[in-house]
C-alpha cells in the first residue's frame, strides 16, 4: 500500500502505522485465504449417466470413479417414482450412497450399496417442514454420519445416521434425522457437497442471481464448529472461495452439478452442465487443485 501524501510530508511514521492496523481490522481476510482452489483440467460430462453427481470410491482398492445421471435410474425404482437421483458420496469403508426423490409424498429414498456389492434400500420420513428434494449426500470421514440439504435458499444442512455403515440404521425402519448444521449465511441451490476434512465441506452451488455472495455458481467452504456427531447440532460458517467455470459455445444458463474431493490426490471435480443443445457436446467434469 502507497504511503498517503499527508503522511510522506509531515513524516509521520507512526501515523502509517496506524492507518494500517485500522486496516487490518477493518478489511476482512478474503474467503479463499486457506488456498485457491486453481482448474487443472476438464473432460465431458455425459448429460444421461454423469449429468447428477460424481463420487470416488476407495474400497475396494481400485474402483472406478462413480457417477450419477437420469441413465443410471434402477428401472424398478423409476416404476415407483423415485425419478431424480443426486449427487453421491463413498465412505471411506467403502459404503457407496446414491440420494432419491421423486415428484410428491413424504419421504426420500437412499440407496446404498455395501462394500460386498449387495444393494439396499433405505427411506426417510419428512421431518416438519423438510424440504421434498434429495440433491446430496456427503459422508463424514469416521462413517457414521450423512448430511444432506435442501433446494432453495436455506440456513441448514441435515444429518442423519450413514444408512448402511451406521449400525444403528436398518432398511425396515425409518432413516431419522439426527441434527442439524445451522448455518451462519444463507445458501441457495446446492447440488453437491464433500468432505475434506473433519469438520471441511466443500460445496457446489447452482445460485442463478450471485446476490448472496456476489458471484453466481459459487464453489462452497463450510467449516463446521465440530464434527458431526447426531447427538448435538453444530454451526457452520460459509464462505465462496471462487465462481464455477462457465464455458460453452452456446449461450444461456448453465447448471453447477455435483462435487467430489478425493482426498488420496487432492483433486476437486466439479460437473457443470451447458446451456441449450451444448448439454449434449461440451458440458464438461472440471478438476481443480489447491495452491
Amino acid at each position: 500500500m502507497p504511503v498517503p501524501a499527508r503522511l510522506r510530508r509531515h513524516g509521520v511514521l507512526a501515523g502509517l502505522v496506524t492507518l494500517a492496523a485500522a486496516l487490518s481490522l477493518a478489511v476482512p481476510a478474503p474467503a479463499s485465504a486457506a488456498g485457491t482452489w486453481t482448474e487443472t483440467g476438464s473432460d465431458r460430462a455425459d448429460p444421461l449417466t454423469e449429468s447428477q453427481g460424481l463420487a470416488s470410491v476407495e474400497v475396494p482398492a481400485n474402483s472406478p470413479n462413480r457417477y450419477t445421471g437420469i441413465g443410471t435410474i434402477p428401472l424398478g425404482d423409476s416404476l415407483r417414482g423415485w425419478n431424480h437421483v443426486g449427487d453421491p458420496d463413498a465412505s471411506y469403508e467403502g459404503y457407496y450412497i446414491e440420494p432419491y426423490q421423486r415428484d410428491s409424498g413424504n419421504s426420500k429414498m437412499y440407496r446404498v450399496q455395501s462394500p460386498g456389492g449387495a444393494w439396499s434400500e433405505y427411506v426417510h420420513t419428512l421431518s416438519p417442514g423438510e424440504a421434498l428434494n434429495n440433491s446430496w449426500v456427503a459422508i463424514s470421514p469416521d462413517g457414521r454420519w450423512m448430511l444432506s440439504g435442501e433446494w432453495g435458499t436455506m440456513d441448514r444442512l441435515l444429518v442423519f445416521p450413514t444408512p448402511g455403515e451406521n449400525p444403528s440404521t436398518s432398511p425396515s425402519a425409518n432413516l431419522p434425522q439426527a441434527a442439524t448444521v445451522h448455518l451462519d449465511h444463507p445458501v441457495r441451490d446446492v447440488q453437491g457437497c464433500d468432505f475434506s476434512g473433519p469438520t471441511t465441506l466443500l460445496c457446489s452451488s447452482d445460485d442463478p442471481d450471485g446476490i448472496l455472495f456476489g458471484m453466481t455458481k459459487p464453489l462452497l467452504r463450510i467449516d463446521l464448529s465440530a464434527p458431526p456427531n447426531g447427538s448435538a447440532d453444530v454451526d457452520g460458517h460459509v464462505a465462496a472461495l471462487r465462481r464455477l467455470p462457465l464455458r460453452s459455445a452456446c449461450q444461456g444458463s448453465f447448471e453447477a452439478e455435483g462435487i467430489d474431493y478425493d482426498r488420496r490426490s487432492g483433486t476437486l471435480r466439479v460437473i457443470v452442465m451447458s446451456p441449450g443443445v451444448c448439454v449434449l457436446t461440451d458440458s464438461k467434469t472440471y478438476t481443480f487443485s489447491l495452491g
